[in-house]
C-alpha cells in the first residue's frame, strides 16, 4: 500500500509547481529594441489569450494524472493511463522551447522533470 500511495507524490509537488506564478513565460516586444519576459502561472488564462496553450494544457493533464492516480491506488489498470498522461504531458511541458529558451523557466523544467519521474515510476507500478 505504501508503494502504491508513492504514485500521488508527484502529482501533488506538479501542481504545487504550476501554481507558482513563475512557470509560464510570455516575451512581450513593447520597442523594437526592447524585450520584457513575464511569468504567470500554468492555470492562468493570460497566455491562452496570446495563443499560448501548452502550460495550461499541461496543467490540465496534471490534474487528470492526480485523479487516475488517486483511482488507481485501488484499480491497477488504471496505472497505464497514468503511465500514458503523464508522458504525454512531460512533452507538452516541453513544446515551450520551440518558441526558444526565453520562453521556459526553471519552475517549467522542474515541472518537466516531476511528470517524468511520475510517468517512470508509473510504469514500474504497472504489473
Amino acid at each position: 500500500m505504501k508503494r502504491t500511495c508513492s504514485i500521488l507524490i508527484f502529482p501533488i509537488i506538479t501542481i504545487i509547481l504550476e501554481i507558482l506564478p513563475c512557470g509560464a513565460v510570455l516575451v512581450f516586444a513593447p520597442s523594437p529594441t526592447d524585450r520584457v519576459r513575464e511569468t504567470f502561472s500554468y492555470f492562468s488564462l493570460t497566455p491562452i489569450g496570446y495563443a499560448y496553450f501548452a502550460p495550461f494544457i499541461t496543467a490540465l493533464l496534471t490534474c487528470v494524472i492526480l485523479l487516475l492516480a488517486l483511482i488507481s491506488i485501488k484499480l491497477e489498470k488504471m496505472r497505464k493511463a497514468v503511465f500514458g498522461l503523464s508522458l504525454a504531458a512531460a512533452i507538452i511541458s516541453l513544446l515551450p522551447l520551440a518558441f526558444g529558451m526565453d520562453y521556459y523557466s526553471v519552475i517549467g523544467g522542474m515541472i518537466t522533470i516531476t511528470l517524468a519521474i511520475e510517468s517512470v515510476l508509473a510504469k514500474i507500478l504497472i504489473k
